[in-house]
């Protein structure tokens, strides 16, 4: 079941906007405030049923998008390649101040993932 969240919250983060307001309200309280769908159901005034289909057709429209556009593939290699720059980098035996200097860049590169 984390699997599914984590797998669920990256596509969210990447294409979450593209779905209707209730879909994404729905995720949010499913997902990220771990609410019950009796309880999303009550605040979004629909039914249980409601809110199992708004849930399952997001799901379904989320990994839709990323099989065609595949942004959250990408980015998880950018960051593996980042990382494994990172580990070569820091195993170089080069100066002191040009080794910081490669470092400091790779983090700049990081925070702007």
């Amino acid at each position: 079941m984390l699997e599914k969240v984590i797998e669920i919250g990256m596509l969210f983060d990447f294409y979450g906007k593209l779905l209707t307001d209730k879909q994404q309200e729905a995720m949010e309280l499913y997902y990220f405030q771990d609410l019950s769908l009796a309880e999303i159901a009550e605040r979004l005034d629909i039914s249980r049923q409601g809110v199992y289909d708004h849930l399952h057709r997001a799901e379904e429209i989320l990994r839709n998008y990323e099989n065609k556009l595949a942004l959250v593939n990408r980015y998880l290699k950018l960051k593996d390649e980042i990382d494994n720059l990172a580990a070569f980098i820091s195993g170089l035996s080069l100066k002191s101040t040009v080794k910081k200097d490669l470092q400091e860049k790779i983090e700049e590169i990081k925070k702007d993932l």
